[in-house]
């Protein structure tokens, strides 16, 4: 059986383009010293489809029947089975070479053939990522998409442990460094045998394109500093959004805020993220103009959406640099204490922007979200992020996705949601299970609006989460929608 499993592993990599067909014998041989085998019986090629997971699968349970696999978990699984994946993933000259090659015809299909090889070498998980429960809610600022991300495995309690008594590691610095291509992994750090990066040259500096292994969208790609140096919004961040998109106009590509709280989860490697997409605020319109002296040929506008937006649009990139800029030096240093915005408390700044660049119809086009990470004893988790009575569906900080209008939302809720929908058709007590007390204030709110019933019940629920997503972002917006609100952020433009 593992002859026959081996031989199709192999067959999937020729079949995919990983190796050519005269490396046969060659990759079986490469796939028996990770799996610790002597020999096999060279097995003819296969007949029909080949499903990748289940193959993969049936090897490490054989490597963990022979006690070549230490754990039978996932952790212990991905290290093996990437390291399987590894052994047929063209080395990192073969893929720079035909990107490069792509992109010098056209920029779609280099990026088309490059996230085709990050998913068929595995490093992106199409098993995986078709378990993401994924729908899209209806709000006033129309339809935002929900998530619940499965794909990124959660650690074992034997991994954990096992991670406490590894030594300290300074390699790869970080989960973006460059050191991660083709790095073994370990029990607190992914296996990346399988993964290739492709350089690019950003506003005349060494940046580094991949995919996102979890894919929270299409394409959902990173483009990450050679060097492992802090993130920072700057005029050259400006500057390099936007020469990305000049060479890569079919993508977006936006960074998440320099500051805690409101920034993202990797704040010590300057990177983007973009990918092919389009999220509700860039469907969402400008609805109240702004005019900025000195840059009358560009047009502005406060973006109708539930956070403080300003979208700059120009055929001229480096007048949307200039404007962008000079908005983010104003915003730093700025405070209205009419409006609860400190630029700074006892010397720790709070103002900040989330940049997203795209082009659109011809022209280019930047989105700064302004944010600030304030806090106070009644929300100490900060002032414009989600509040406590939301917890419950999102807790954790608001990021470049979230703040485009896409939630990704904990891997708890799925079993949670089910629930809560469960027990609102039956009738039955919320508070009675530990899984669906934290949601039952909300769900027997909105419980009271609908008649409920198995077979809408878990419809109604996930449209209610997409409002809560909405009030969420609404948290986050220093500017609230309301006069008070839209007259103080025209205070700050006019201050610019």
């Amino acid at each position: 059986m593992v002859d026959s499993a081996i031989g199709k592993l192999v067959d999937y990599a020729v079949r995919n383009g990983l190796i050519d067909s005269c490396d046969r014998i060659w990759a079986i041989n490469s796939i028996l010293e990770v799996m610790k085998l002597d020999s096999c019986t060279v097995p003819a090629e296969t007949d029909g489809d080949i499903d990748l997971a289940a193959v993969l699968d049936e090897l490490c349970d054989d490597a963990y029947a022979r006690g070549v696999l230490a754990e039978n978990s996932v952790v212990y699984r991905d290290l093996f089975d990437t390291a399987l994946m590894g052994r047929l993933t063209p080395p990192p000259h073969e893929v720079r070479a035909k990107f490069g090659a792509l992109l010098e015809q056209d920029a779609r299909a280099a990026t088309d053939w490059y996230y085709k090889l990050s998913q068929d070498t595995n490093y992106i998980r199409r098993d995986r990522i078709a378990k993401d429960m994924q729908w899209k809610a209806a709000t006033p600022y129309g339809e935002l998409d929900i998530t619940i991300n499965l794909s990124k495995p959660e650690k074992d309690p034997k991994a954990i442990a096992a991670a406490k008594n590894l030594p300290a590691s300074n390699f790869p610095r970080c989960l973006l460094c460059k050191e991660n291509e083709g790095y073994a992994g370990r029990v607190n750090h992914p296996a990346r045998q399988n993964h290739r990066v492709v350089p690019v040259t950003i506003n005349e500096s060494p940046w580094y394109l991949q995919y996102s292994p979890y894919v929270y969208y299409n394409e959902h790609c990173i483009v990450f500093n050679a060097e492992h140096t802090p993130m920072k919004i700057d005029r050259a961040c400006f500057r390099k959004l936007l020469d990305f998109v000049t060479q890569f106009p079919h993508y977006f590509v936006g960074s998440n805020a320099d500051l805690p709280i409101v920034g993202g989860s990797i704040l010590a490697h300057d990177h983007f993220q973009g990918g092919h997409y389009t999220f509700a605020m860039e469907r969402a319109p400008v609805e109240k103009p702004v005019t900025f002296k000195g840059y009358e040929d560009v047009a502005a506008g406060i973006v109708k959406w539930p956070m403080s937006v300003l979208r700059l649009r120009s055929e001229d990139s480096e007048r949307l640099v200039d404007l962008a800029d000079r908005i983010l030096m104003k915003w730093r240093g700025y405070s209205d204490e009419s409006a609860f915005i400190f630029a700074e408390t006892e010397g720790e700044p709070h103002n900040t922007i989330t940049p997203i660049a795209r082009k659109r119809d011809g022209k280019f086009e930047l989105d700064l979200v302004l944010r600030n990470n304030i806090t106070s004893e009644e929300h100490p988790l900060g002032v414009y992020h989600p509040h406590a009575e939301l917890h419950h569906i999102k807790k954790e900080n608001i990021g470049l996705i979230e703040v485009m209008g896409l939630a990704v939302l904990p891997a708890r809720l799925k079993e949670e949601l089910a629930l809560v929908a469960e027990k609102l058709a039956a009738g039955t007590d919320l508070r009675a299970d530990e899984r669906t007390a934290k949601h039952a204030d909300w769900a027997e709110t909105f419980a009271k609006q609908y008649d409920i019933n198995a077979e809408n019940a878990f419809s109604i629920v996930q449209k209610e989460v997409g409002l809560v997503f909405a009030k969420v972002l609404e948290h986050a917006g220093v500017y609230k929608r309301t006069p008070e609100g839209t007259t103080a952020f025209l205070r700050f433009t006019a201050s610019v």
